[in-house]
This record gives structure tokens, C-alpha cells and sequence, in this order.
């Protein structure tokens, strides 16, 4: 089915004089249009055949770099900062939906956008900082695998980081066997996290006027240094970058028609996917949250922010064996299912911004080359406080990059010339920059902090 927007003229009213580039090969080509969408099936029957990317972006919002703050937040100030994971929630939701936009509008991923529209220098040096935040976010992916192997089997630390290097068998064979069995095997594993902490809900009895009360910003968190820092935290590890790259190109494996109508009904589908699905991660990042504040807050454990700790003391405190266990096994599928998405992406961004076709496994294999590696010299040489310190930092980079990624995508999909009839409307403009200016200012906010603390 050829695509409109590849022949000089859109049909939505957009031209490629949006783009300063030639465009060249689609976004994960292997994949590209792969799963086919009928016009004519019901509502429920299109709504199935778009559901799949929202739950591999869901992932990266619920990772292992986002357990501590969550701990840390609960543990020190019970149910208060929910308002904050709540408010990160809707941020991510709005940025999700402009990524799908324009992956299905443009044909694009944000990758291949940005490579289109600016000159060489600012696309090479949006990818060297693209590069990093994937090493970073995988480091977190792979400290949590490990860590959750050494909680469950008394595996090594340096031996777990190791055994994570074979995810990328993993991702290369379901991903030959059909885009939908990848899709369908991160959603078994959030299954599996969702299960685990209905479990822990169920044993910690959280009283709900608290939680409830939680979801409404109060003052103090802004005014109680302490707790703001905390609640930037939680902001910078809830919005994950490579969410954006990934989103923009995995909604193009649907075989929607290149219309404006296609696009329409793509955008819609896909929109509802991405919202359910990221409500879904507001519970899990919740429930972290409500679970250290209903285990820790108010006692002698209320300093609690470290993963281990955290699982060494969760069965004592609720008096359920299997509560530690349980944490540990949704932190091994949180870890596992972020590194299918995070290699995924990792491949997405070289080829967009570099416009060029390297063999899916090399690809992958470097990016997780990039995360071992430091998290191998730093579980041998410090054991495993040094790892937590180390996914900390990742965070911080994770938070640094953010604003490299908003910022054009927000441009993007507010000119005409690229996105035609489906520019974003002034209101979800205006909304998005203000999102993309308070993103910035937090960000500025915790990297100033984070250098305090350090050389304090």
C-alpha cells in the first residue's frame, strides 16, 4: 500500500517542503505495516488491532529506575506525593499521544524527524545525547534485573548483570516470529507486575481516605525542600525519553490506510491504547508508592529508598512471607520487560538519526554492551551500594535528555507544513509547552540539586 506522504504531496494538506531532508526508509522496516487494520471491522475488533504499543510504552514508565524514588517518597511522606505520579501520569499521556501523532501523520518516528528537519551538526548532536539516555535507562533496566536475580537466587551481582545480556536473543527471536508476539510477551510479563502488587494492596491494607487525600496536591511539596526534591525525582524518572522515539515508530506496524481517514482512525485507536494503557502504569508506580508508605512511613524503617533493603524488610513488617518474594519478582519482570522495549528503541534512534540500516542484533548488542559494561566495574569494584548510586545517576541522565526529546517533538507537531489538517489545536499547544517549560525547569531544578548533594 503506498503512502501518500512519500509522493511530494500529503492528503491531509501537509507537502514534504516540512522537511528539509529526502526521506528514505521506513521507521523498524522489518516490521513496518505488518498487522492489518480493516476499515470496516467494529469498534471493539479496530480497538484490538491497535492495542500492543501503548503497553510496550506503559514499560518504560514503570522500570526499575523509578522503584526508588517511589520507595523513597512513601516511606518518607506516606501517601502525599501521589499527587506527583499522578500529575507525571498526565504529562506522559499528553506526550505519548503528540509522539503517535506524528508517527502516524508524518510517517516518521521522532528520530527520523528530527534527522529530516535539522542540519547535520544539530542531528549527530541530538544522537550522541539520544545514545546516552539509552545507555542510561538500559543501566537502570539492567541493575534492576540484577539486583531482583540476587534477591530471588543468590545470584552475584556481576554474574547477574551478565545473564541480562541474553535478552537480546530474546528480543531478536519474538521479534522474527511477528511484531505481536513481542507485544504479547511484555504484556504477560505486566501481568505478572500488576499480579504481584495486587497481591502486596491486598496484605498492606492501605486506608483509602489517605490515598485518596494523596491524589491532591498540597503546598508543602513544593515549600518542603526534602519532599520537592523527592517529587522532581519522581517527575524525571515517570517521563522516560526513549518512550517518545519508540511510540512514533511502533504505531506505523499497523496497516491502517495512509488516508486522512486512515490516520484519523489511527490516531484515535491508538490514543485510547496509549491512555489505558499508561493508567495502568499510574497504578503500578501507585502502588510502589502506597506499599512503602503503608510498610515504612512512620516507623524506624521510614528512611527506607534502597531496592534490597526495601525486600529484606517488607515480609517482617506486613507479616506476609511471600510480600518480599513478590516484590522481587515484579522487579525481575519490570527489568526484563524494559530491556526489550529499551534495545527496541535503541535501534529505532540509530537508524533514524542516522539514516542508516545496520543488522538488528549488532544493534542491540551494542546498546546493552554500553549498559554492562559500567554496571559490571561498579558491582566488582562496590558491591552493591555502588549500584544503587549508579542507578540513581542514571535518573539524573534519563532527566537531562528529556527536554532534547519534547522540545521537537512539541515543534514538530504544531507546524502545519509537517502535520496539515492534524496540527496540534492552540489549546494542546499551548498545554504541551507548558508541559515541555515546566519539564525544563524541574529538570534544571534536580540537576542543580544532584551536583549540591554530591559535592556537599
Amino acid at each position: 500500500m503506498e503512502d501518500p506522504t512519500q509522493a511530494g504531496q500529503t492528503t491531509n494538506g501537509a507537502t514534504d517542503s516540512g522537511w528539509r531532508k529526502p526521506r528514505g526508509a521506513p521507521s523498524l522496516p522489518e516490521a513496518h505495516a505488518s498487522i492489518p487494520v480493516l476499515m470496516h471491522l467494529g469498534f471493539w475488533r479496530k480497538l484490538w488491532a491497535f492495542s500492543g504499543p501503548g503497553l510496550m510504552v506503559a514499560v518504560g514508565y514503570m522500570d526499575p529506575g523509578n522503584w526508588a524514588t517511589d520507595l523513597a517518597g512513601g516511606a518518607r511522606f506516606g501517601y502525599t506525593l501521589l499527587s506527583v505520579i499522578l500529575l507525571s501520569n498526565f504529562m506522559a499521556i499528553l506526550l505519548q499521544h503528540l509522539a503517535l501523532k506524528l508517527g502516524i501523520v508524518s510517517g516518521r518516528d521522532l528520530a527520523q524527524a528530527c534527522h529530516d528537519h535539522y542540519s547535520r551538526p544539530v542531528s549527530l548532536a541530538l544522537w550522541v545525547i539520544c545514545e546516552i539516555a539509552i545507555a542510561a535507562c538500559d543501566l537502570a533496566e539492567v541493575i534492576g534485573s540484577a539486583i531482583a536475580l540476587n534477591l530471588l537466587f543468590h545470584i552475584p551481582l556481576v554474574v547477574g548483570v551478565v545473564i541480562t545480556a541474553a535478552d537480546v536473543l530474546l528480543v531478536l527471536f519474538m521479534q522474527y516470529r511477528g511484531f505481536r508476539y513481542v507485544e504479547s510477551l511484555v504484556a504477560g510479563l505486566i501481568a505478572v507486575i500488576g499480579g504481584c502488587f495486587a497481591y502486596e494492596m491486598v496484605i498492606a491494607q492501605p486506608p483509602l481516605m489517605a490515598m485518596l487525600h494523596g491524589l491532591i496536591p498540597l503546598p508543602q511539596i513544593v515549600t518542603h525542600p526534602d519532599m520537592l526534591y523527592i517529587a522532581i525525582g519522581i517527575l524525571g524518572a515517570t517521563v522516560m525519553p526513549h518512550n517518545l522515539y519508540l511510540h512514533s515508530s511502533i504505531v506505523q506496524t499497523r496497516a491502517y490506510p495512509r488516508t486522512d481517514e486512515g490516520r484519523a482512525m489511527a490516531i484515535r485507536f491508538a490514543s485510547i491504547d496509549s491512555t489505558v494503557a499508561l493508567l495502568f502504569a499510574f497504578f503500578i508506580n501507585a502502588a510502589i508508592l502506597i506499599l512503602s508508605a503503608a510498610a515504612f512511613h512512620g516507623t524506624v524503617h521510614q528512611n527506607v529508598a534502597d531496592i534490597a533493603d526495601a525486600y529484606q524488610l517488607l515480609s517482617p513488617t506486613l507479616g506476609a512471607a511471600l510480600a518480599g518474594t513478590l516484590f522481587a519478582v515484579a522487579l525481575l519482570a519490570s527489568g526484563q520487560n524494559s530491556t526489550l522495549t529499551g534495545t527496541m528503541a535503541g535501534q529505532i534512534v540509530m537508524e533514524g538519526f542516522l539514516n542508516i540500516r545496520i543488522r538488528p542484533w549488532l544493534r542491540r548488542l551494542l546498546t546493552r554492551l554500553l549498559a554492562i559494561v559500567p554496571a559490571v566495574i561498579v558491582a566488582g569494584f562496590y558491591g552493591e551500594g555502588g549500584v544503587g548510586k549508579l542507578l540513581i545517576l542514571s535518573q539524573v541522565v534519563l532527566s537531562l535528555q528529556l527536554s532534547f526529546a519534547v522540545v521537537p517533538l512539541v515543534r514538530f507537531t504544531n507546524e502545519r507544513a509537517k502535520m496539515g489538517s492534524f496540527t496540534n489545536s492552540r489549546l494542546l499547544a499551548v498545554t504541551a509547552w507548558v508541559v515541555t517549560i515546566i519539564i525544563l525547569a524541574l529538570n534544571v531544578f534536580l540537576l542543580g540539586q544532584t551536583c549540591i548533594t554530591w559535592l556537599a
